[in-house]
């Protein structure tokens, strides 16, 4: 398995049965040389540096019925809000204060936030912070939209596939949504120009190892900027409340099998998985993470942003999140970066 990960290593590429593999075989020593190569690949190309994402969550409205999601909209529980404008601005202040050099507005499918509304909130933050980078993650639109977005300033999209294979993304998903248009925005977002992230659910209900292989092969397809994996975390107000949670060693060894599949790209410890466990973004950190994204939504409304049960930070300060994370991440031989962070394709990385 070791020549495996060594060829990962050099070539950034497995077949499909050579992945398999890798999957099925796993065992802590071999997870130990696959974390210490995805740390080089990590190092090689973006130092000990770790770049910080101001989350701001500033809608629980969505429009789809995600079997998976906490605020799906058959959720009847969820108290629903949106934020300001002026609220958002506010935000971008407080984490600019902080450190922050991205913020990432992040929501349900809601179309209270037309077009025109987004483009003013994006033009607003861009004029007040011209060092800052926008990062959407707001769902399906159409081309001319996300063409909109990006002309008005945004500089990234999240937009995660959840599932490189249709019948499996069927059992997760609404019938009226569908892989083939989740891709389609996928390679739209990135003929545009932005700096594209795709990303799965480790552990998500009936997932087996031949999706997992799928969603690695696509995602060396698209070859994004940036990918975000977490751990599959129930809801107890979905229809998937009594699933089994994905788990922390999964998620660990595909982070570091991302890192060596894609060594340039933007990877992220997730809230998730701090979540399942207190040193999880530590530990993602350690398997090649290079990015953490603290939440700078107002305290007020955390709680009703609940995508899974016992997600953690809710009650904290942006100032807290922010001091606490520098001293975790000090703590394992790294640093907070206070800039942009950008994917290493891009030239802006220096603002």
């Amino acid at each position: 398995m070791k020549q495996l990960i060594d060829k990962l290593y050099h070539t950034g590429r497995l077949l499909p049965d050579e992945f398999r593999a890798l999957l099925s075989n796993r065992n802590d020593e071999l997870y130990g040389y696959l974390s210490e190569k995805a740390r080089e690949a990590r190092v090689r190309n973006y130092g000990h540096d770790v770049y910080i994402r101001g989350l701001i969550e500033f809608t629980n409205y969505c429009r789809n019925d995600c079997l998976y999601c906490g605020i799906r909209k058959s959720n009847s529980s969820a108290q629903r809000y949106r934020l300001t404008e002026s609220q958002i601005l506010e935000c971008c202040r407080t984490g600019y204060d902080l450190g922050f050099r991205t913020f990432v507005l992040q929501g349900g499918e809601d179309g209270y936030y037309t077009v025109e509304k987004m483009t003013a909130i994006i033009r607003s933050i861009k004029e007040e912070f011209p060092d800052c980078a926008v990062t959407l993650s707001i769902g399906e639109r159409s081309y001319e939209e996300y063409k909109a977005f990006y002309d008005a300033g945004a500089d990234r999209y999240l937009l995660r596939h959840e599932t490189a294979d249709e019948a499996h993304f069927a059992r997760l998903h609404p019938d009226r949504m569908s892989l083939r248009n989740r891709k389609k925005c996928l390679y739209e977002l990135k003929q545009i120009g932005f700096q594209v992230g795709c990303g799965f659910m480790v552990g998500s209900p009936f997932q087996t190892v031949d999706h997992i292989v799928e969603d690695l092969l696509f995602i060396k397809e698209l070859e994004p900027h940036m990918v975000g994996i977490g751990p599959f975390i129930p809801h107890h107000a979905t229809p998937f409340a009594g699933m089994e949670a994905g788990t922390l060693e999964l998620t660990l060894y595909l982070l570091a099998v991302i890192r060596l599949m894609l060594p340039t790209v933007l990877l992220p410890a997730t809230t998730a998985l701090g979540t399942i466990d207190p040193q999880g973004r530590e530990l993602g950190i350690l398997a090649g993470a290079n990015v953490v994204m603290p939440n700078l939504s107002p305290t007020s409304v955390r709680q009703k942003y609940m995508l899974y049960d016992n997600k953690i930070c809710t009650g904290d300060e942006a100032a807290e999140c922010r001091h606490c994370l520098e001293k975790r991440i000090e703590s394992i031989g790294c640093r907070i970066a206070v800039s942009r962070g950008d994917h290493r394709a891009y030239t802006t990385s220096t603002a």
